[in-house]
């Protein structure tokens, strides 16, 4: 039975400035999608629709779980740990 919460969603604490950019995409000449903002340690990296899925990467080096859309009028998070999707 797959889990309809999680502690990373009902928890989130105070919610992370953005960028509009991906630093690692910026420092690569990549290009992106849509941006992700991490809720651990703040950095705003490119989704997965994006050629080099750098928020997934991120997720997957550091185990930082709960993202929020950067996109402008979006107001939505993401855990990675649970596959959990919640707006705000």
């Amino acid at each position: 039975m797959r889990q309809v919460t999680c502690n990373h969603i009902d928890n989130p604490g105070d919610l992370k400035e953005h960028s509009d950019l991906c630093d690692v995409c910026i420092k690569n000449s990549g290009s992106w999608v849509h941006l992700r903002t991490c809720q651990t340690c703040g950095i705003t990296l490119c989704c997965d629709n994006s050629p080099n899925k750098h928020m997934s990467a991120h997720f997957k080096e550091t185990g930082h779980p709960l993202v929020v859309s950067a996109q402008e009028g979006e107001r939505w998070m993401w855990c990675y740990e649970h596959q959990l999707f919640a707006k705000y």
